[in-house]
């Protein structure tokens, strides 16, 4: 039943985001075809995100090809896998037979793939030849597949861009253009099943976990979980003495929303809506070559996720980051 609930969640947020708008942030003027690759087509995001790039005002961006191969060992994505190369080839994306293959074809990568653990491995060949890459949350499955990822960025010279859809909400970013002055807490809730192969929190709940650290900032010091099977309370203590949590949920309702506490006001967060404006921002990085999330925010919110395991281990004992 739990797979069942996530993977209905999963669908009616897929369905939610591509029936909203689809005009993009516009461009001056559209140049020749910019070709963008895919690389693991074993989830909706790959079909979303295909279908709202390819949809005719991306700039001349076009997702031309993709690489199916992904996790070898997710029942979800296994299943979810053959629908969405069947998807994509009708939006007209070609597929090939290896990465090595897809970069000769593209000057650009979106590393889909469900599974987080071969994310180091399909980004090295990525970033070696160069071509600017977004790479689906999680970008690792652990905190250092991370920060490997990163360190190879640097020594190619490659940008790379991570993110969840949640870091672009229109809530989320009221907040972060002061719609309630200085951000002093926030509380956010989000579906949280485990992978064993995964940090706790990187399989799903980064989503949460993403939004609070976008509207928080960075800076968090220490971290304490309360654990149990069907939830998760994740407190996290940033320098200046702020408070951010996490709730996990495993049983009952869902949804990925929260409310953030202000000098000003008490504001929302979510619910999800929409993949737009992530979408936006991954071909705006494209473009400019400058990646919207640093290394080092997409890395504390690892390090937090790393501490909260290292809290369940240890009975709830808090860590520093």
């Amino acid at each position: 039943m739990k797979e069942l609930s996530r993977r209905k969640f999963l669908q009616t947020t897929a369905v939610t985001g591509l029936g909203l708008s689809l005009a993009p942030a516009s461009w001056a003027t559209p140049p020749e075809t910019r070709r963008i690759g895919i690389i693991g087509l074993d989830t909706s995001h790959s079909q979303v995100f295909t279908k709202l790039i390819n949809a005719g005002n991306s700039g001349g961006f076009q997702v031309v090809a993709a690489y199916p191969q992904g996790s070898k060992d997710i029942p979800s994505a296994l299943k979810m896998k053959p629908d969405v190369i069947d998807a994509v080839q009708k939006m007209g994306v070609e597929i090939v037979d290896s990465i090595e293959a897809l970069l000769k074809k593209v000057d650009y990568v979106l590393l889909e793939t469900n599974d987080g653990r071969p994310h180091l491995e399909q980004a090295l060949p990525v970033l070696k030849a160069q071509k600017p890459v977004f790479i689906d949350k999680p970008i690792a499955a652990s905190l250092a597949d991370a920060q490997a990822i990163f360190k190879a960025a640097r020594q190619y010279q490659t940008p790379v861009f991570s993110s969840s859809a949640l870091r672009y909400d229109a809530n989320v970013q009221k907040v972060v253009d002061g719609s309630i002055g200085k951000v002093l807490g926030a509380d956010v809730y989000t579906p949280a099943e485990i992978d064993k192969n995964h940090l706790d929190l990187a399989w799903y709940a980064i989503h949460g976990v993403e939004m609070l650290f976008t509207v928080m900032g960075p800076g968090c010091v220490s971290v304490s979980r309360t654990y149990e099977k069907e939830a998760d309370l994740v407190t996290g203590v940033w320098k200046d003495g702020r408070i951010g949590t996490v709730r996990g949920i495993r049983a009952g309702a869902t949804s990925i929303a929260g409310t953030a506490f202000g000098e000003k006001g008490i504001a929302p967060l979510g619910p999800f809506a929409t993949y737009q404006p992530l979408v936006d921002q991954i071909l705006k990085f494209f473009e400019t070559r400058q990646p919207p999330v640093s290394a080092e925010q997409t890395l504390e919110i690892f390090a937090f996720m790393h501490a909260a395991d290292q809290s369940r281990k240890q009975q709830g004992k808090r860590i520093t980051l």
